[in-house]
């Protein structure tokens, strides 16, 4: 009797233990959840950082004059003519004007082309002068060209520092960066002083008596 309780007991303690050994099953299985998150490093900060590009295009508040000689030339730039129809039977030249605003000198001014077949396409200039030097104006601005063939008639530009060189005794400065940027045509963009008409003085009428 003594032994069958002796067995008894040895089975039961047994079991117990194999129940305590054996894991519950869960859906996590092979391995339950961590009990917390695994840390990750950060990086840098991303405040304070800048950019290599200018934020905004610089304003120009005078215009640097390094040739007096060259700025009196300049101011009577009175005319644009447009090499694209220049050579065009009844082209005619369009018109520029040169202000100063201040200590800023300012360039505005539009070709129309009226030669046979290109009605309706224009050139234009505006912006700001830089810089005038021996044989060199600097605006800043852009250029934009308008050809009915091209680009179905939407204006190419050309935008920037714009460098209009005069060499010698010429009386014309031509646009260095004067390719369309649409079809690549060099198209002469000119602008020309035109000499300020004479002021002739009006002679004195003779009094009646």
């Amino acid at each position: 009797m003594n032994r069958i309780l002796v067995l008894l007991l040895t089975l039961l303690a047994g079991g117990a233990a194999a129940q305590q050994q054996q894991q519950p099953s869960t859906p996590y299985y092979p391995a339950p959840p961590p009990t917390q998150a695994p840390t990750v490093q950060q990086g840098a900060p991303t405040t304070g950082l800048t950019s290599p590009l200018p934020a905004s295009i610089p304003k120009i508040d005078r215009t640097e004059i390094a040739s007096d000689a060259e700025a009196q030339l300049f101011a009577d730039a009175r005319k644009i003519v447009w090499g694209r129809y220049a050579k065009v039977k009844g082209a005619k030249p369009g018109d520029v004007s040169v202000t100063k605003q201040g200590n800023v000198w300012v360039v505005r001014g539009r070709i129309d082309s009226v030669a046979p077949g290109s009605e309706g396409d224009w050139a234009s200039v505006d912006g700001v002068v830089e810089k005038i030097a021996p044989g060199l104006v600097q605006i800043r601005g852009e250029v934009a060209f308008r050809v009915a063939k091209v680009e179905k008639g939407t204006a190419c530009k050309v935008a920037g520092v714009l460098n209009f060189k005069r060499s010698g005794k010429s009386h014309v400065w031509r646009l260095a960066e004067g390719d369309n940027p649409c079809d690549g045509m060099r198209e002469g963009f000119d602008l020309v002083y035109e000499k300020p008409a004479e002021k002739k003085p009006v002679p004195a009428q003779p009094k009646r008596s």
